[in-house]
């Protein structure tokens, strides 16, 4: 749910009164501006926070901007994390993050092209920028992990990081350490010096204390600035200050809790009694302070323990919101449950019940899962479900559901159902439909219980078509065609007229169903009917979401054209809009890539690529974050880099999870395709074996682009002398495919079925056949002009059927095609210190030469400025030059300008 930040965690740290001066730890800071990674690391009271501070405090003035996040462990949610850090960073800039901050609400979140667009924005900015973030190591999840390492990989030259942090993160230190990008300060660098720690102690007891004493206290300590601060509070008042120090002795954590009870035991009954039941509190203000203690002098007293130096830290320049030390509070909790253990839950309902009344459910219900109230807790998991369906914020829901009792969420409908979804897009299937069952004996039981609030009545009023809608899904997903459609019907009949999400779902199911078994037509006509619902019900991220899959059926129709202006149409209305709805934008950039690339535009096909990965490839639906990778595999493939290819084709089979979308482009047979092309039968007999395909399958739809590459694979063992009846199976396969596409109207399966029976046909030596075949395929195609690669992909074989071609024929679509060919290959034809360059790397040379500098080549190709350069260094290499303008001047010289 995208509720309102804490203003208060982006605020820098104010400094205490009587700082001591540490200059030698400011000089370890400085150089961090050479370097990617500044990090401060050392256990809780050694003034981490207090040093960034104070050098933040006295920046020079080089006009560098400074985003401070204090974190807690609330932010250990990805979407939540990079939602502060991108506040941050705009916020101490003139935007820097702000785009980027429009994705972050996508869910999962898109961490990767979420931060490719922050790493744009601020290679824009022109000033240095620092972001500090506090307390790093309360944010543990991998993702907040994984996608650090990517940001601070490419950091542009001008932003720096401070992490200030318990334990060392989980990042690549040790890479970053041997390149000199990472500038460290430890426990030993922090610790005060006898020197420090006299001054300290000076100041803070008010006392000259013999060099003896201090010398001691500082052995003890071993420097350690909250065992010193303790000590000096314990000190206040006494007597007998040797006496003290001579006991003072143990380990870490007897250390503080003698030294706690010390200063507990000093204070007023009110005060002990204030600090020990705020400490429930991560922060703590006037207002919510009173409603936890029962009092009605909560500022005052905040004020008072401010005053004391009672471990309290101002978290804002108004003084309003604080928060103790981490160590103080941890012994506070700690006594408090020993004294008072009936009493613990009874304050966190308190602040539970003053979060909620003040609009912060997440804080509502992290206090309600600490007072272990699960019906409370599931009361407001329940009323938020609907902001954070809105708001595409399902991580954090299901933050909250896996600390909740398996048991409660099995009660809860709304949860059940909701949890369902989650497992669903994780791709654990088989769980999915326990939670349903959960679900649906949680409404018969609710239909027994007392009456429901307004908003909840209505959710459980549309819960059984949303059930149905699920378990559509699920059926979906396990190639259930029948049951997909069997449940999708009955959720329209539950659904209301007005129900226009879940007659949305129900209708996309039937349509998804129908083209699972390859009827494009009622395909087509249901699923618009879908989108239709999606757009009645204002929900215009999911309607723009479906574009892509009517696209693609509009495709298996042989209609390109009717995929372009679908595409086109949804990017008008897209850039009309902003927040939520850019989180769509990307797969339609992926779209239009497949389109540019059948169509022979290459560039095109990159550059809309690139633009999706600039804008955060966060597709509204996470199941298909998987198509920009196997989209730009197919584009390595034809830039003749098959290894590329096949490592992108990799990572978008790792991403791919089974779910809404019928799996009619299996990405194994993609990489088959690439080994087939390459030469590599082994390995694409290898595919063959492992997925079962054979050319005595029943024919399907769903096996259709399994049994074509399989056709290729038979066809290159027939011209590699390795089968000698291959060619035969191949023409039984290609004649059963084709009479099932023709049945079924899918011009776009018989286009590509009967090019290949004209290269079978070829191969058999049966040259005439394969000629009427493809003139055949030509003049029945709807939009043969459309395509391009699904030809030249084929290779030499294909281009020596085309020169056959009668010629009065060469003037359409064969010489068309051998000009594409050609314009393809003259690549080849370059001379040798160029043949290597890539289209990237030729698009790349073509902006060097140019007045454009770095940064706004960099915006104009919609990628960082560190991925520039790699671009460039390559270039360097392969024209045997070391700088731009020598590479603009060989390049013109070679003629590849």
């Amino acid at each position: 749910m995208a509720g309102p930040l804490i203003a208060t965690k982006l605020h820098v740290p104010t400094l205490r009164r009587g700082l001591v001066a540490r200059p030698r730890l400011l000089e370890r800071v400085r150089p961090g501006v050479d370097a990617r990674l500044t990090l401060v690391c050392a256990p809780a009271g050694f003034g981490k926070s207090t040093l960034v501070a104070e050098w933040v405090a006295g920046a020079p003035a080089d006009g560098r901007a400074v985003a401070w996040l204090s974190l807690d462990s609330s932010d250990n949610d990805p979407a939540t994390f990079w939602r502060y850090v991108l506040t941050a960073l705009a916020g101490a800039t003139d935007g820097a993050g702000s785009r980027a901050l429009d994705l972050i609400t996508s869910s999962p979140t898109a961490t990767d092209l979420v931060l490719t667009t922050l790493l744009n924005e601020l290679a824009a900015t022109p000033g240095p920028v620092w972001l500090v973030l506090d307390d790093y190591h309360l944010v543990d999840d991998p993702e907040i992990a994984r996608g650090m390492t990517l940001l601070l990989t490419h950091l542009p030259p001008q932003v720096h990081v401070v992490l200030c942090t318990r334990v060392d993160p989980d990042l690549p230190l040790a890479r970053w350490r041997m390149h000199g990008d990472l500038v460290e300060i430890r426990a030993a660098d922090l610790r005060f010096t006898l020197d420090e720690a006299t001054a300290y102690l000076g100041e803070a007891t008010g006392l000259r204390l013999p060099a003896d004493d201090v010398v001691a206290l500082e052995q003890r300590t071993e420097g350690w600035i909250a065992a010193l601060q303790l000590a000096a509070l314990s000190l206040r008042g006494r007597d007998d200050v040797r006496g003290f120090i001579d006991q003072f002795t143990g380990t870490d954590r007897y250390l503080v809790d003698y030294l706690v009870e010390e200063v507990l035991a000093h204070q007023p009954a009110a005060v002990r009694d204030f600090l020990l039941r705020t400490a429930a509190l991560d922060r703590l203000t006037g207002a919510l302070c009173d409603a936890v203690v029962g009092g009605d002098d909560g500022t005052r007293m905040l004020m008072t323990l401010e005053r004391e130096n009672l471990f309290l830290v101002a978290l804002d320049d108004r003084r309003e919101w604080f928060r103790y030390h981490h160590l103080f509070a941890d012994v506070l909790r700690v006594r408090m449950l020993a004294e008072q253990p009936d009493l613990v839950p009874v304050l966190h309902r308190r602040a539970s019940l003053w979060y909620e009344a003040h609009g912060s459910a997440d804080e509502a219900v992290k206090h309600a899962l600490a007072a272990q109230d699960v019906d409370r807790a599931v009361h407001l998991m329940e009323l938020a479900v609907p902001d954070i369906r809105r708001h595409r914020r399902e991580a954090l829901l299901l933050g909250w559901l896996t600390v909740l009792p398996d048991e409660a969420v099995r009660r809860s409908a709304l949860l059940s159902v909701f949890f369902a979804y989650m497992l669903m897009v994780t791709g654990d299937l088989d769980a999915v439909g326990e939670r349903l069952d959960d679900a649906d004996r949680a409404l018969a039981t609710a239909q027994d219980g007392p009456a429901p609030s307004p908003a909840k009545a209505e959710e459980l009023r549309t819960l059984p078509a949303t059930i149905a809608v699920h378990r559509a899904s699920l059926a979906q997903a396990r190639g259930d065609v029948a049951g997909t459609a069997e449940h999708a019907r009955r959720a329209l009949e539950l659904a209301g007229p007005d129900d226009h999400l879940a007659r949305g779902g129900a209708s996309g199911f039937l349509g998804l169903a129908a083209w699972a078994r390859g009827d494009v037509s009622s395909a087509l006509e249901t699923f618009a009917q879908a989108v239709a619902s999606l757009h009645a019900a204002g929900n215009l991220v999911d309607e723009l979401s479906s574009t892509p899959v009517l696209a693609d059926m509009w495709l298996v129709a042989g209609r390109p054209s009717a995929a372009r202006a679908l595409y086109v149409r949804a990017l008008e209305v897209s850039a009309a809009h902003d927040g939520p709805v850019l989180r769509a934008t990307p797969a339609l950039h992926v779209g239009l890539s497949e389109l540019d690339l059948e169509a022979g535009d290459v560039a095109g096909a990159t550059r809309h690529l690139e633009q999706a990965a600039a804008l955060g490839e966060g597709a509204a639906m996470a199941e298909s974050r998987f198509r920009w990778f196997a989209s730009m595999g197919r584009v390595a493939a034809v830039d003749g880099d098959p290894e590329r290819a096949i490592d992108l084709l990799h990572q978008a089979e790792q991403l791919y999870r089974p779910g809404f979308f019928p799996d009619v482009r299996p990405i194994a047979a993609m990489k088959a395709r690439v080994w087939i092309a390459q030469g590599s039968l082994a390995r694409a007999e290898d595919w063959a074996r492992q997925r079962g395909v054979s050319a005595t399958d029943e024919v399907a739809y769903l096996r259709e682009f399994d049994h074509l590459t399989l056709v290729r694979l038979l066809v290159a063992q027939h011209r590699a002398h390795q089968d000698p009846d291959a060619l035969d199976r191949a023409l039984t396969l290609l004649a059963r495919l084709q009479e099932a596409a023709e049945s079924a109207g899918r011009a776009g399966s018989l286009l590509e079925i009967q090019l290949l029976t004209a290269l079978a046909q070829d191969a058999q030596g049966d040259r005439q056949d394969a000629l009427r075949t493809l003139g055949t395929a030509w003049s029945q195609a709807p939009e043969p002009q459309a395509y391009v690669r699904l030809f030249l992909d084929e290779g030499a074989p294909m281009k020596e059927l085309l020169r056959a071609v009668d010629v009065h024929d060469r003037a359409g679509y064969a010489r068309r095609l051998l000009d594409a060919a050609d314009l393809t290959s003259s690549a080849a034809q370059r001379p040798p210190a160029a043949e290597q360059l890539s289209a990237r790397e030729l698009q790349v040379l073509r902006l060097l030469d140019s007045e454009l500098t770095g940064p706004q080549i960099a915006r104009e190709l919609f990628v960082t400025l560190n991925t520039l350069r790699s671009h460039t260094k390559r270039i360097f290499t392969k024209l045997g030059v070391t700088s731009r303008r020598a590479a603009v001047l060989r390049a013109h010289e070679l003629g590849v300008l």
